[in-house]
């Protein structure tokens, strides 16, 4: 079953059951896929989708640090939601010591020294975990690691 057959039957559930904050969730992902859908003229594939719903965890992630500064838990709590929701059509993330072992062994495959060379080591390193792993993360450690 493909990310769009289960979000198609995860909405028809979501009806079912009536539960209107899960469906309009759901609803908003299609959506956003449906418009990209249109735009490129073809139909997405699951790591197309996988693309689209990562960004759509960044917009909440970035929104729910906004929220928390300006002190609206009411629309923190629902972003929360909104996150899980989302969260479960995600694959397993990476643990920060699963990533980082995969961050040394990119930059002994660059070849990288210094943070001169990050952009190499981002480029090489970014399609292996893609999905995988938040990338702030992956930034976080390979600063780190070529300090």
């Amino acid at each position: 079953m493909t990310l769009n057959d289960r979000l198609n039957e995860d909405m028809k559930q979501a009806m079912r059951s009536q539960d209107k904050f899960r469906l309009s969730v759901i609803r908003m992902v299609r959506s956003s896929i449906k418009n990209i859908e249109i735009d490129q003229r073809k139909t997405l594939d699951d790591q197309d989708v996988l693309d689209v719903l990562n960004r759509e965890i960044k917009q909440r992630r970035d929104s729910l640090q906004e929220f928390e500064k300006a002190g609206r838990q009411d629309l923190v709590d629902q972003l929360k939601q909104e996150l899980d929701i989302l969260s479960a059509y995600m694959p397993k993330q990476l643990s920060e010591d699963e990533v980082k072992v995969i961050v040394q062994q990119t930059i002994q495959e660059v070849g990288a020294s210094s943070k001169a060379d990050m952009g190499k080591v981002m480029g090489a390193l970014m399609p292996k975990v893609k999905g995988l792993a938040d990338g702030k993360l992956v930034n976080q450690i390979v600063s780190q690691l070529l300090a």
